[in-house]
């Protein structure tokens, strides 16, 4: 009975201990960004009713070539004032964490952690700003073109429906991601505990570009019942892909809904079909520009816009590789940099059936 008495003593006062230091410490910021071989001072900051433990805590550096800490760690059996500095030091350029841990145990330290960057260049960052600004604005404004273009001829002879039940799909889908990821609470705190140590990926203008290009595609569609538009319509291909789609993300849908998978995963499949449909949206209006030898009713503004956009894109994508020596950004995972390459090279194709194949041509009647 007493060895019982004295275990039961003993969890009680482990428990006491850890909520009396669960949430005592943390840090003055988690995000630290350095010029290389440059340093800067960060806080550990120690509340006030901290009582000294017999426990150690460690920094841990992800990649220690990128950068180091001093100290490395601490000894937490001594009473401490209410900050503990720390000093970081950018060796080379690159994205690195530091984080922590203990060898008891006995307090919580997720909140010790630093994701640190160390860039070549301050002046590298603001030249991508810019770049980011531009090409977004490039392409909300690509929208324009063809909406005036249809609005000035009174007709959408030319303008391919399959490419725009593609369109309008793929931004839909992009928007439900996007507003999901940003706006839903419970999405948000799945995110956090998935990715702890992870910053939101969405933006104000990721929404903003996502829902105008919703609501620009659904003018363009209406356009299409209110002109001329011959004998066009969605093809049966177009059809089965969407299907195909539709049939997927309702399967999504009924798995998020009684909890075999996350409301996450459900918006990480959206955001696959939307680079599914940017791989292939382009093809039928590309096809139908060679049938019928005519760009006619193609707004090639729209095109040199989206050229532009998908330019600087890649620009700074590799702008931000160098600076942060980040190559594996682009060669690692060449999703965003190889769709940005394959919608240009789609752009070239109709700049090129614009001003040179079919530049005198008149155009033929066909429905694809």
């Amino acid at each position: 009975m007493e060895l019982k008495a004295t275990n039961l003593i003993s969890v009680v006062v482990l428990i006491l201990v850890r909520n009396s230091t669960c949430d005592i410490l943390s840090v003055n910021k988690h995000d630290v960004e350095l010029k290389l071989e440059d340093s800067e001072t960060v806080f550990i900051q120690v509340g006030q009713n901290w009582t000294a433990i017999n426990d150690t805590l460690n920094l841990i550096i992800q990649h220690d070539d990128i950068v180091s800490i001093d100290p490395t760690s601490l000894n937490l059996n001594q009473p401490f004032s209410s900050t503990i500095p720390l000093k970081i030091t950018g060796h080379s350029p690159g994205k690195t964490d530091i984080y922590s841990n203990t060898t008891n145990k006995l307090i919580n330290v997720d909140k010790i952690y630093f994701r640190v960057t160390v860039y070549r260049q301050k002046s590298l960052d603001t030249v991508s700003a810019v770049i980011g600004w531009i090409y977004f604005v490039a392409w909300s404004i690509s929208f324009y073109p063809q909406v005036f273009i249809n609005w000035r001829r009174k007709s959408v002879i030319g303008l391919n429906f399959d490419f725009l039940a593609l369109n309008i799909i793929g931004f839909i889908l992009y928007s439900v991601f996007n507003l999901g990821l940003y706006f839903i609470p419970e999405i948000k705190e799945e995110y956090a505990n998935r990715y702890p140590r992870g910053l939101n990926p969405i933006q104000v203008n990721d929404i903003f570009f996502a829902v105008h290009a919703v609501i620009l595609t659904c003018v363009t569609i209406i356009q299409c019942f209110l002109y001329e538009r011959g004998d066009q319509r969605v093809s049966t291909t177009a059809k089965v892909i969407l299907g195909i789609f539709a049939v997927f993300l309702s399967v999504s849908v009924f798995l998020s809904g009684f909890q075999v998978i996350h409301w996450l995963d459900f918006l990480y499949y959206c955001s696959y079909v939307k680079l599914t449909i940017t791989l292939i949206k382009y093809i039928p209006q590309a096809y139908m520009n060679y049938k019928r030898k005519s760009t006619d009713g193609w707004s090639i503004e729209n095109i040199l816009l989206d050229f532009t956009g998908g330019i600087l894109s890649m620009l700074q994508m590799i702008l931000n590789a160098y600076n942060y020596d980040d190559w594996k950004s682009i060669f690692g995972d060449p999703t965003k940099f190889g769709l940005g390459l394959f919608s240009v090279a789609f752009d070239i194709l109709f700049m090129l059936q614009h001003y040179f194949l079919y530049r005198n041509s008149s155009p033929n009647q066909y429905t694809f």
